[in-house]
């Protein structure tokens, strides 16, 4: 079922080499440009006309009323509302370990620098409703920005025409555990351009969207598309293409762990990563053979099948774990699982994965819901340089520099003396005039 790739041998760069999802996001961008500009110049009509042909859904209010959000928790199944309520608890544990405190250092007597972190003011996160429904990734995205202490938080999620045109009544509920009571039922490329540019949400245009300062949260190519459109209107935190698993084993890996984890990952969608990287050819026949017994019986076989048949999915054997390590390290993969013996001592040499799941018993579909990790991480290839959503993602660095007379005076010539060798003189003199009669 996996497409082999054999590296045994050697390879100097092997990201060429890896399998990968082939998508251009510069593409979708030119498709939905038109879009995203109908939603700046005309708002509430464009939105609606979108969720129309996009949907099936014709809302006459893009705002989910409050009562239907109150609804949706009061009619939560039990077991459902405990599972939420554990994951929201674990994830808070976390991230509240992740604030950060405001420093002063003092440079010379007489001048410091404080470097104040500030949160973003309002915040609109994105939750996706297509192929699968996703109460989770509401807690993922609002408990970071909350514990930065984010003003104003405004969830959107695609309306679903099951719901009476409401997004999913478990995002809703999600929304309501968490104390979240702005909520849209606009989903796609439609919903990034309401939120970057704040929008009617009727047609009367008596009640309106505020515009964002940043957006968070993954999506389809479509919502990615209208986030790298739109950045700089507003802040992101990522492109987030489809979901990927790289397991790094050796053969003391068991089989059924590895097969399953692989189909978790597939389960996501038709263009999921699943990719295997091992040095063990047996453990490879055994990880089909499980596959072979495992994907019929799961409910989305079809869709896995694709994911796991695909181009971007696939094995790689390797040499030995070092050379495992260099493979995984150039995959940079979203979600990486290192299931070997000393599997952490492995883990702390990884230098690029958007979070790392370690020995058997700390699967990826742990990280998603209850570990108190967070599940919105880079795709693509992007953890190379990019982190996954936390606290951070929405603190603001910013300096405040606070100089004395006598402190800006000792300091004087050297800055006098680096704007004339940048030809910027009126940045001396912005210095001198404090001091005239001073020798230059």
């Amino acid at each position: 079922m996996l497409n082999r790739i054999d590296l045994r041998g050697g390879v100097r760069d092997p990201r060429r080499l890896l399998p990968r999802a082939q998508l251009d996001v510069s593409v979708a961008v030119e498709r939905i440009r038109p879009l995203v500009e109908a939603v700046r110049e005309h708002g509430y009509p464009a939105i609606r006309e979108a969720s129309v042909r996009f949907d099936g859904v014709s809302p006459e209010v893009l705002r989910v009323p409050a009562e239907a959000i109150a609804e949706a928790e009061g009619t939560l199944d039990p077991g459902v509302r405990a599972a939420l309520l554990e994951s929201i608890a674990r994830a808070r544990r976390v991230h509240a370990d992740q604030r950060r405190s405001d420093h002063t250092t003092q440079v010379v007597p007489g001048g410091t620098v404080t470097e104040r972190w500030v949160p973003v003011d309002r915040v609109g996160l994105y939750v996706p409703g297509g192929l699968a429904m996703y109460p989770s990734t509401v807690v993922m995205n609002v408990v970071p920005a909350q514990a930065a202490g984010v003003r104003s938080l405004v969830v959107v999620s695609p309306p679903q025409k099951d719901n009476g045109g409401l997004p999913d009544a478990r995002v809703l509920a999600a929304c309501a555990l968490l104390g979240v009571d702005e909520v849209y039922a606009v989903g796609g490329a439609q919903a990034v351009a309401m939120l970057a540019y704040g929008a009617a949400v009727d047609a009367e245009g008596t009640a309106h969207c505020d515009p964002v300062d940043m957006i968070t949260g993954p999506g389809n190519i479509w919502v990615t598309a209208a986030k790298r459109l739109l950045r700089g209107v507003v802040g992101i935190d990522a492109e987030a293409g489809p979901t990927e698993i790289a397991i790094l084993a050796d053969d003391t890996a068991d089989a059924a762990h590895v097969a399953a984890d692989l189909i978790s990952q597939a389960e996501h969608d038709p263009l999921a990563a699943s990719v295997l990287v091992t040095p063990s050819v047996e453990l490879v026949d055994a990880v089909e053979r499980e596959l072979a017994r495992q994907v019929p019986a799961t409910k989305h076989a079809e869709r896995v099948t694709t994911a796991l048949t695909g181009e971007q999915s696939g094995v790689v054997l390797v040499d030995d774990l070092d050379a495992g390590l260099r493979v995984v390290d150039a995959y940079a993969a979203e979600h990486l699982e290192i299931q070997t013996r000393d599997a952490r001592e492995w883990a702390l040499r990884v230098r690029n994965a958007g979070a790392i799941f370690v020995g058997a018993w700390s699967p990826v579909s742990l990280g998603d819901y209850c570990a108190g990790s967070n599940h919105v991480l880079p795709t693509g290839g992007c953890a190379r340089h990019s982190s996954g959503l936390s606290v951070q993602s929405f603190l603001r660095g910013i300096h405040l520099v606070e100089y004395t007379r006598e402190a800006l005076r000792e300091v004087a010539p050297h800055v006098v003396t680096l704007a004339g060798v940048e030809d910027l003189p009126a940045h001396g003199q912005a210095v001198s005039v404090r001091f005239p009669g001073a020798a230059s």
